[in-house]
């Protein structure tokens, strides 16, 4: 039995998305990767932050996902920030599309997990930009459900 060197439990969150964003509707969908990059994945170097998803010809595609290059992937390396196709079902894509196309509403990536069998997903939502009083009350809520937290321990 050959041993794994890579953790199974990749999780990569984009936690800014949740504070910057009111989630509506979440996907998950695979992606379209090359070598390296499903070996850097499961080392982790992934960076969400920036990341957004467009349509071309009825395709969805992510782009501003940083995946860090391989250490040992020599020439055959990937280029950190190309722009990614996701796996969609056609009728998703078009109810998707239909949704983002209302005013002020944003697709953006939520979190990159592997599966049990090996395949990286990415989640993505549909997001409204919340203003600045929404995100106090976003850091409002959090604060008094830690404090809750630290009574019941006690």
């Amino acid at each position: 039995m050959i041993k794994n060197r890579f953790s199974k439990d990749i999780n990569i969150r984009n936690r800014q998305a949740t504070f910057e964003y009111e989630l509506q509707e979440k996907y998950v969908a695979g992606m379209v990767l090359t070598g390296t990059e499903i070996k850097s994945i499961r080392e982790g170097k992934v960076n969400l932050q920036d990341g957004y998803v467009y349509f071309n010809n009825n395709e969805a595609f992510v782009k501003g996902i940083n995946i860090s290059p391989y250490s040992h992937g020599m020439h055959f390396n990937h280029d950190a920030t190309r722009e990614r196709k996701l796996l969609l079902k056609k009728s998703e894509i078009k109810k998707i599309e239909k949704r983002v196309e209302e005013k002020g509403l944003t697709l953006l990536p939520l979190r990159l997990f592997i599966t049990d069998r090996g395949f990286a997903k990415l989640e993505i939502a549909i997001g409204k930009g919340k203003k600045t009083h929404d995100k106090r009350d976003s850091i409002k809520e959090r604060d008094v459900k830690r404090e809750l937290s630290r009574i019941k321990i006690r």
